[in-house]
């Protein structure tokens, strides 16, 4: 049936021994904590842009159109290319930088990996904070963008390999818990920072970027490696005592057994992205690492997450009511998460994407119709607007931004990190990351002046495309639960569609 495949693997294939240790939920956790790089610059880089003293030293143009001229366009007051190149300069950064950390991740192992990424990101949140120029804060997010690239490249992979598989599911949405921790942080931050009256609080906010840097760097000191690296790089006899102490027994002879075969399948490929784009039983993991996180961006979320102050400022909101918007919906955003923690492994992905799919569509809607409501199509309200109204629209964005914490926020990290061979994975999760990033750039840098374009109907926009991605589940996204990441093969051959792609020849004999 063309819907079906919402069971996850209970029965059939191997039962690894083991059980969850205490080591291992540590190490999760640990590691899970890249994402407060990512996450923090999402929450702080909406809410120092609509910090006056901030807009005053570096984006004049746009200080004098949101203060001073009282007449302009609600939808065009904060259209700049130069404020959105610096928001969205990190993107494209972190794309290039997905492709050499997916080498470094191959060649090195994921822990220097996830190191890498929090000391660029260290050195790009102290440039930021002593920026006196453009052009040391566009340079700085260059460097942020850099770790963000690394981390994300690392972590969900990291995450995917060491977990149980029965838990798999729950350890990964750790990482979209941090980052959505991190933009809570990044907002408090910034409400509390705005009300410095000196002017300099904008430099807290981009320079407190170090401690989530800091915290990774630290992590990734006590980390071991995943056991499927180590015996990528040759390491078995490290790999087999890494794999006793994570499981907690002494017999994992049936898991090292596949780790081992999957690893001698990686060695015959000598170009893991000729592989990937060319052979074709590796498509259905090329599509899905390319169109989820491409789906996940063009829900909208980012646009209410990092413009969340500039976007309410929009709907009429004062400076320090916009932050304090801001925090609330932050706040929902970490609650819903913890949703996906709990049902990931126990009700399985595809629930969670449809449902979140069906609230998030109708409450953008909802979002759209509201600002139109009172908006329409000039931009310029009569009135003064009532708290009623306000109340209603944050009340609708956080109902939003809860279906999209629990649904596509950690589910589009998992589902890619966990669907490929270790022969592809690599590469595979670089195209995850490069699309996340090239889709965040591109909303990043068009957001503000199509939503002086499009005005309301840039929400019916989103909506439109979130009824299409929830379609695109139903029929072509497998359920990957309780099953073994060394056996995901079983996936695509069970799949109604994806089956057709499968074949037995060897990767290696088809690539020239």
């Amino acid at each position: 049936m063309a819907g079906g495949n919402f069971m996850g693997a209970d029965e059939g294939g191997s039962e690894y021994p083991g059980k969850l240790t205490r080591y291992v939920a540590l190490t999760c956790i640990m590691a899970a904590m890249g994402g407060l790089i990512f996450g923090y610059d999402i929450g702080i880089s909406g809410g120092v842009t609509s910090m006056d003293p901030f807009l005053k030293l570096f984006f004049p143009s746009v200080y004098r159109k949101e203060v001073l001229d009282t007449s302009t366009n609600q939808y065009c007051k904060f259209d700049s290319q130069l404020l959105t190149l610096f928001t969205s300069s990190l993107y494209v950064a972190a794309l290039i930088a997905s492709f050499v950390a997916s080498f470094v991740s191959k060649k090195h192992g994921r822990k220097v990996t996830m190191f890498l990424g929090g000391l660029f990101f260290l050195f790009g949140a102290v440039l930021n904070a002593a920026a006196v120029h453009i052009s040391m804060l566009i340079l700085g997010r260059i460097l942020l963008g850099v770790g963000v690239g690394f981390a994300n490249q690392s972590v969900p992979i990291y995450l995917s390999e060491i977990a149980p598989y029965k838990y798999r599911g729950t350890f990964n949405v750790l990482f979209q818990l941090a980052i959505t921790v991190g933009i809570l942080i990044a907002n408090i931050v910034n409400f509390l920072t705005n009300k410095i009256s000196a002017g300099w609080g904008w430099r807290v906010s981009l320079g407190g970027a170090a401690v989530p840097a800091l915290v990774i760097l630290i992590s990734s000191f006590f980390l071991d490696d995943t056991p499927s690296s180590l015996i990528q790089r040759g390491k078995s006899e490290e790999a087999e005592q890494l794999l006793k102490k994570i499981r907690g027994v002494d017999n994992v002879d049936a898991e090292l057994k596949d780790l081992v075969e999957a690893s001698e399948a990686s060695k015959k490929v000598e170009h893991p992205w000729k592989v990937l784009l060319r052979v074709r039983k590796y498509k259905p993991q090329l599509i899905l690492s390319t169109l989820i996180p491409t789906f996940q961006q063009l829900t909208g979320i980012n646009v209410v997450m990092f413009y969340a102050p500039v976007l309410f400022q929009t709907l009429g909101f004062k400076a320090n009511a916009s932050l304090m918007s801001a925090v609330i919906t932050g706040a929902v955003n970490v609650g819903a998460t913890f949703i996906s923690v709990y049902c990931t492994d126990r009700y399985g992905r595809k629930v969670l994407l449809l449902t979140g799919g069906v609230l998030m569509c109708v409450f953008q809607a909802l979002v759209a119709g509201l600002i139109g409501w009172k908006f329409g199509t000039t931009g310029v309200v009569a009135t003064v607007l009532p708290q009623s109204y306000a109340i209603l629209v944050v009340l609708c964005i956080c109902v939003f931004v809860a279906a999209f914490a629990f649904s596509w926020g950690p589910l589009g990290w998992l589902i890619p990190s966990e669907i490929s061979p270790l022969e592809v994975r690599s590469a595979a999760q670089s195209v995850t990351v490069s699309m996340n990033m090239l889709f965040t750039f591109a909303v990043a840098q068009v957001f503000l002046k199509v939503l002086c374009w499009m005005k309301f109907g840039l929400f019916i926009f989103f909506a439109a495309f979130v009824f299409i991605m929830t379609l695109f589940v139903y029929f072509y996204v497998p359920e990957t639960k309780n099953i073994p990441i060394e056996e995901m093969s079983r996936v695509w051959t069970e799949h109604w569609y994806w089956k057709n792609y499968m074949d037995e020849q060897s990767p290696a004999k088809e690539v020239v």
